[in-house]
């Protein structure tokens, strides 16, 4: 009954602890391709291919639903495995959506036409892969009309984050921040579309000021993953070991893991 979930990275590990909270009966296969990240900064052609070998990994361990908790993956690679790769006994899901839903109070499911939604002013936070594939805008736009978003593609902050120097990561998101607010100077609510990100949360909510709503999306995915294993528990899969794999170093890996979590966490190679 194991479910996959994904990330280039370390950054997935948010979403991670929070699905494992939510759904503590659930084992969860994390794998981290923590040798080809960070993914922001790589061709649309090239997420694909990694994070179908990624996929490929983790329904080897038994898990026929994954979860893409890299918003570069989702949005560069996501649309194009669902419509050509994936098989029909196989679902392969992202992170964007819940957190649009939420953004714009809508319940999962929901296919009325777009309607206009409270928060008109949004800023977007996330790598220039995401930024420059546009999907956060073009899921929006399914669900809401007359919402501007102005979109700050953070290069750096992942790299910063990985290596743990926080000085770095917080000096960055204040110069991204400052960037975003030129172009926006009074955004209604604010997007971190990266799972890295909520480990800067409070960065992000002090450079933006305490009337921007900050979203998240650890808590807004495991809620949404709890009600569509409820919905659709065929895809829950026939894994039962709770594993961590990466293509990079074991040892490293574990050890900053260990850091990010403050919990144990021995990683294995993928």
């Amino acid at each position: 009954m194991a479910v996959g979930i994904f990330d280039s990275g370390l950054g997935g590990l948010t979403v991670l602890d929070a699905v494992t909270r939510r759904l503590p009966q659930v084992p969860f296969v994390y794998f981290g391709d923590n040798a080809h990240a960070p993914y922001g900064v790589r061709t649309h052609d090239d997420i694909f291919d990694l994070t179908c070998a990624a996929t490929e990994r983790l329904w080897a361990e038994g898990c026929d639903l994954v979860i893409l908790a890299c918003n570069t993956a989702s949005a560069a690679a996501l649309k194009r495995m669902q419509e050509t790769w994936v098989p029909a006994d196989k679902r392969v899901l992202g992170v964007f959506v819940p957190l649009i839903e939420a953004l714009t109070e809508r319940q999962w499911g929901d296919n009325s036409p777009p309607r206009e939604v409270a928060v008109k002013h949004v800023a977007l936070f996330a790598t220039p892969a995401t930024v420059a594939s546009r999907a956060f805008q073009r899921e929006l736009a399914f669900r809401a009309i007359g919402v501007d978003v102005e979109a700050q593609p953070c290069g750096g902050v992942v790299d910063a984050i990985e290596q743990g120097d926080e000085i770095l990561a917080e000096a960055l998101v204040r110069s991204h921040v400052e960037a975003l607010k030129r172009r926006m100077p009074n955004p209604e609510a604010a997007v971190l579309g990266c799972t890295h990100y909520p480990l800067m949360q409070h960065v992000f909510q002090a450079a933006l000021g305490p009337e921007v709503k900050v979203y998240s999306q650890a808590n807004l995915v495991a809620e949404s993953l709890a009600d569509y294993l409820t919905r659709r528990p065929e895809f829950v899969g026939p894994g039962t070991r709770a594993r961590f794999l990466t293509t990079g170093d074991p040892d490293s890996v574990s050890s900053r893991a260990t850091q990010f979590l403050r919990r144990k966490i021995r990683f294995e190679a993928a």
